[in-house]
């Protein structure tokens, strides 16, 4: 099998449109960023990147990923993806941008035996009309107590996170929709940020880390059904930060596809001046 080797590209923000104002360049640069973020499921896509050209369908089969993004990435930025330690097996790698800014870090394997796969639960779905609550700590420490809405989302070629790279013809062919079709990471990691904006409304707000294990490739036009439940709350540095667990499952059979652990800063500090 073969190993995973570095690689560069320009980065791509398809979420300039978002409820989530962090990735327009207005809302951003009010909080001391100079324009929108790259959302940090597209940073973890990259960091992936490697994973897929090596291993493909056994990477989305059992793949392994624990990505932690640490500073912004700007549209249209180059960036390099430096990987290290790399086996048929492993890899480690960071993301570093063109002016030589550290963005992310990953650790990522293929794990031979990934242990029990989640079960759904069967939670109540989230209702397209339904009212949600505003964030706030106490929202959260109410749903760690009774539970979150459960997410219905469709792998289709229209959705923003069909690809993480502004030339769809430049994605790989397993997850081109004249090829493989198999859903990408950059749209299985947005499970974790809709399903948890689906049930409380944040803006803005970051995804700055998650812990991910796939089960299984999402075919093209899959209907999926997540799960997510608030599993920590803390503060640090003037942001508020909640974990949540999260589990993807193809709708019909109920299969797991992706568990994974999201982290993100729901409030952020009070930018100054």
């Amino acid at each position: 099998m073969a190993q995973p080797v570095s690689w560069s590209a320009t980065a791509f923000n398809q979420a300039t449109e978002s409820s989530n104002q962090i990735h327009s360049d207005e809302m951003a640069k009010a909080y001391g960023f100079r324009g929108g973020l790259v959302p940090g499921v597209t940073i973890s896509s990259y960091l992936i990147h490697p994973a897929v050209v090596a291993w493909g369908e056994d990477w989305l089969s059992r793949g392994y990923a624990k990505v932690v993004v640490t500073k912004p990435l700007y549209d249209g930025f180059e960036f390099e993806v430096i990987v290290s330690n790399a086996t048929d097996q492993s890899y480690d790698a960071v993301l570093i941008d063109s002016e030589g800014t550290r963005c992310a870090h990953a650790q990522i394997s293929l794990t031979e035996n990934p242990g029990p796969a989640p079960v759904r639960r069967g939670d109540p779905l989230l209702a397209k009309d339904a009212e949600i609550p505003t964030v706030a700590r106490e929202v959260f420490e109410r749903m760690a107590d009774t539970g979150m809405a459960a997410l219905p989302a469709r792998w289709h070629a229209d959705n923003n996170m069909a690809t993480y790279l502004k030339d769809r013809s430049q994605m790989l062919p397993l997850h081109r929709f004249d090829g493989g079709g198999y859903a990408n990471a950059a749209y299985m990691l947005s499970l974790t940020n809709w399903v948890l904006a689906g049930n409380t409304y944040m803006n803005p707000w970051v995804h700055v880390q998650t812990e991910s294990q796939f089960f299984a490739p999402v075919p093209a036009g899959s209907d999926l059904i997540v799960e997510c439940a608030v599993k920590d709350l803390f503060e640090r540095k003037g942001h508020e930060f909640v974990d949540v667990k999260v589990d993807a499952y193809i709708r019909d059979t109920d299969q797991a596809v992706m568990t994974a652990e999201l982290r993100a800063i729901y409030k952020l500090r009070t930018p100054e001046g």
